[in-house]
Formats: structure tokens, C-alpha cells, sequence
């Protein structure tokens, strides 16, 4: 067996309900969303399992309830002896990352996206901006339908999520433009997002000023296992861990490249921790397109943690 690397979903992965039945099995769970209810100021297991989604879903919100659940399953594995030897989350993800990593203490970071989550929403007025998915369309002919947009306003290239998958950011007009544009030069999709802000885009610049202001208070250290940046696909140093996070919020997330880098660096095997599985499908895609074969796992109920571990204990 190669190397194995956990990795952690961004936002959108959020569901109600989520993390319960774990919480329910396990009292170190519990524990983790004790923590956190006490780091926001507000009851996270009720968010998290009650809702409403509408809650759950603002951005100030869903943040902090996915590190939570990724946290709290993390622990049980860790528990279990289960440990990886590398970690990259997508956007969101890549804080629950650093708490495994032990970068930043799990308080300290549901606190800190609590206020990244506020930080992007606020940065731009709602109805200003919004998001697109490219389905279909390789990334150099997207660069050129990018270049033909920016007349209409701000459009770039904000999640390279797997071959074939790359998501846009920008103003609603330049957005719908692309969108037009790249059906025309050959996309089989081009879909708007329902998302309340243009994430990853120069349009957030003002949300990692504010959030860099906000890591000046965090205690950082060494990680123990190397992390992977989204923004420049390198692995955290100490002395790059702030430059990294406030770049994160406005520059494109790499996650193809962070793939190929890490099956290029030995791993094999790749464990999703966290709700949904949409990071799974992508990097069998980005894994495929290497020639490589890799093994998914996905745990975000009893069953699938149980299933896995077993796997990986087997």
C-alpha cells in the first residue's frame, strides 16, 4: 500500500442532519461540537441536525458546521490509529486540514471561519455576483472565454475541480456572458450556481484583508503531516501559513493540480472525510486522466465509517 491522504470537502457539501449519528455512537464527537458551540456562540449540534437550511446555509454558518463534522470524524479515526500522511481540503476544507495537521488548535479555526464566511459574503452586495460550473471545456479554450467576457466585468477561473469540471466567478454579467460563450466554443454545460457570493475571485480581495487581520490573533505551528495550499499548490511552511489563507479566499482553488501532486508524490489511497462525496468522484476523474488507479473512501455516516475503517484497519 502506497500513501494515504485524507482530504476534506468545501462548501456546498453541507446537509441537515449531518454528523448525528456519530455524535449519537461516539462521546468524542459530541465533545468536538460541544467545542465548537462554545468557540461561535450558538448551539452547533442543533444547526447541524435540526437546521433549518436556510440557517445552515449562509455562508457564516455553513462553514464552521462542515469543520465541525469533519473534525469530529477525523478524531474517531485518529483514535482508531488511522492517520494519514498527507491532507488538502477543498477551500473550506483546506482548514480542517491544518487542525489534523495540528497547525491550529479546532477552536481557534471554527471561530476563524465563522468570520471568513461573514468576511465573503459581505464583501461583495448580494445580486452582484455570482458563480458558474463549465462542464466539458478544457482549461486553455476557457482562458480564451474568459478573455472574450471581461468587457461585461470581473470573470476568472475560481475552482479547477477535476478534468472536464472548472467553476467561474465574477459579476452576474460577465458570468452569464462566459456562460454564453463557452456553450458557443463547445462546453456540454454552462450552468449558473446558486451561491450568495462570487468565491475565489479578485472580487474577495477585500474578505482576506479583513480575515489576515483576524490571523494576526491565531497561534500557528509546525504541522505533523504536510498540508497542501489550494492557492499556490505547494505544502504549508509555518512562515507561508498566513500568506496562504489570505490568498486562498480570492485566488482560484488548484485541486486538480493538488491531486496530481499527491498521487505524483506516492498516494494511493484517498479518504473523504466529511458530508457528501463530491471530492471522491473528482479525483477518481483526475486520477484516471494520469493513467494511475487509486482507492476512494468516503465517511459521513456510522455506515461508512464503519465500512472504512475496516478497510483500512483490515
Amino acid at each position: 500500500m502506497g500513501k494515504m491522504a485524507f482530504v476534506f470537502p468545501g462548501q456546498g457539501a453541507q446537509y441537515v442532519g449531518m454528523g448525528k449519528e456519530i455524535c449519537e455512537n461516539y462521546e468524542m464527537a459530541s465533545e468536538i461540537f460541544e467545542q465548537a458551540s462554545e468557540a461561535v456562540g450558538y448551539d452547533m449540534k442543533k444547526l447541524c441536525f435540526e437546521g433549518p437550511e436556510e440557517e445552515l446555509r449562509k455562508t457564516e454558518n455553513t462553514q464552521p458546521a462542515i469543520l465541525t463534522t469533519c473534525i469530529a470524524i477525523s478524531k474517531i479515526l485518529e483514535k482508531e490509529g488511522i492517520k494519514p500522511h498527507v491532507s488538502a481540503g477543498l477551500s473550506l476544507g483546506e482548514y480542517a486540514s491544518l487542525v489534523i495537521a495540528n497547525m491550529m488548535d479546532f477552536k481557534d479555526s471554527v471561530a476563524l471561519v465563522k468570520k471568513r464566511g461573514k468576511y465573503m459574503q459581505e464583501a461583495v452586495a448580494l445580486g452582484v455576483g455570482t458563480m458558474a460550473a463549465i462542464l466539458g471545456m478544457d482549461k486553455d479554450i476557457l482562458e480564451e472565454v474568459l478573455e472574450l467576457s471581461k468587457e461585461f466585468g470581473v470573470v476568472e477561473a475560481a475552482n479547477f475541480n477535476s478534468p472536464g469540471q472548472i467553476v467561474i466567478s465574477g459579476e452576474v454579467k460577465a458570468v452569464e456572458k462566459a456562460c454564453e460563450i463557452a456553450k458557443e466554443k463547445g462546453a456540454k454545460k454552462a450552468v449558473i450556481l446558486p451561491v450568495s457570493a462570487p468565491f475565489h475571485c479578485s472580487m474577495l480581495i477585500p474578505a482576506g484583508e479583513k480575515l489576515s487581520g483576524e490571523l494576526e490573533n491565531v497561534q500557528l505551528r509546525e504541522g505533523n503531516i504536510p498540508v497542501l495550499s489550494n492557492a499556490q499548490n505547494k505544502y504549508y511552511t509555518l512562515d507561508a501559513t498566513r500568506d496562504f489563507l489570505v490568498q486562498q479566499v480570492s485566488k482560484s482553488v488548484l485541486w486538480v493540480d493538488n491531486v496530481e501532486k499527491m498521487i505524483n508524490d506516492g498516494v494511493d489511497t484517498f479518504v473523504e472525510i466529511g458530508p457528501g462525496k463530491s471530492l471522491s468522484g473528482f479525483i477518481k476523474k483526475i486520477a484516471k486522466k494520469l493513467g494511475k488507479k487509486v482507492n476512494t473512501y468516503n465517511i459521513s455516516d456510522m455506515k461508512t465509517l464503519n465500512d472504512t475503517i475496516h478497510v483500512l484497519k483490515g
